[in-house]
């Protein structure tokens, strides 16, 4: 079953997948190989163990599959579903060797991106009232990127970049060797008229200073404001008077994002859905 539409997304997964499987066993599962015979077949339920937003079930049920054509999954709980203790998201029918192979790369995948789409249903619930957009940043897992961004889509928020390749961001770091915002604008601008480009150009300013500089330089699609502190990210916002986009960014946490939503700004990004999320516990147990 795909998880994704995307043609580019499912070969990722194919070989992630293929490349996670070899990862966790090279020379093969030598415990179940010596332990269960290989025509043995068994159930399985995946059992939630603490509440939050399910994510992962499909891809699961994509490894199991991988690893026996002929398993049977009965999906009880989708994607994206609330789920509580106790509940069982799937059962599963499949070759005992299969299963015992693929669990432990199924459990780790599911846990994770359950655990940021949680996060991410938490902050897209805060927000909920306002036109607001929270987006999710490239804070992420190396090499898990596509799963992560995934689970913050099943939580309810929008994904940002995929990557350093689809969007300019114009940082601090940009600004200080480039020597300015209004250089680094002109050179970005310059080199995507070169290279015959057609993405999004945001601009990070960490003051008014820099504010206005980059709205009187223009020629970009969104203004970030770093680290604001929220009455100076107000003005700002009115500053911008919507000829820009607005991208509020630093510093943001579930106990400050309503506050920040309440400036106005278009967008929140959001380093927190990825690289703070707690893991949501699972288990899969052998029905007798």
């Amino acid at each position: 079953m795909q998880i994704n539409a995307d043609p580019t997304f499912e070969a990722h997964l194919e070989k992630f997948i293929e490349d996670a499987l070899t990862e966790d066993a090279p020379g093969g599962d030598h415990t179940s190989l010596a332990c269960i015979p290989a025509d043995a077949r068994c159930q399985a339920n995946l059992l939630v163990k603490e509440p939050g937003v399910l994510a992962g079930v499909h891809l699961a049920e994509r490894i199991f599959k991988k690893l026996d054509p002929n398993s049977i999954i009965d999906i009880y709980i989708e994607d994206g579903k609330d789920v509580s203790y106790g509940d069982v998201a799937f059962r599963i029918e499949c070759n005992t060797q299969a299963l015992l192979r693929g669990e432990r790369l199924a459990l780790n995948l599911m846990q994770r991106m359950s655990g940021i789409a949680t996060q991410s249903s938490h902050f897209a619930f805060e927000v909920g009232d306002f036109p607001v957009k929270i987006l999710d940043t490239r804070k992420t897992t190396p090499l898990l990127r596509f799963l992560e961004k995934y689970a913050v889509k099943i939580g309810g928020c929008l994904n940002y970049r995929n990557s350093l390749s689809d969007w300019f961001m114009i940082k601090d770091n940009h600004i200080e060797a480039c020597g300015g915002v209004a250089k680094a604008i002109k050179r970005v601008n310059d080199y995507q008229v070169e290279k015959k480009l057609n993405l999004g150009i945001t601009v990070e300013v960490r003051n008014l200073v820099e504010l206005h500089e980059a709205l009187d330089a223009g020629n970009i699609t969104r203004i970030m404001l770093d680290n604001f502190e929220i009455p100076l990210m107000h003005e700002a916002v009115q500053t911008v008077n919507k000829k820009f986009e607005t991208e509020a960014s630093g510093g943001v946490n579930i106990h400050n994002v309503r506050r920040v939503a309440q400036t106005a700004v278009d967008y929140i990004s959001v380093g927190a859905l990825t690289h703070s999320a707690q893991s949501i516990d699972l288990s899969l147990k052998i029905v007798k």
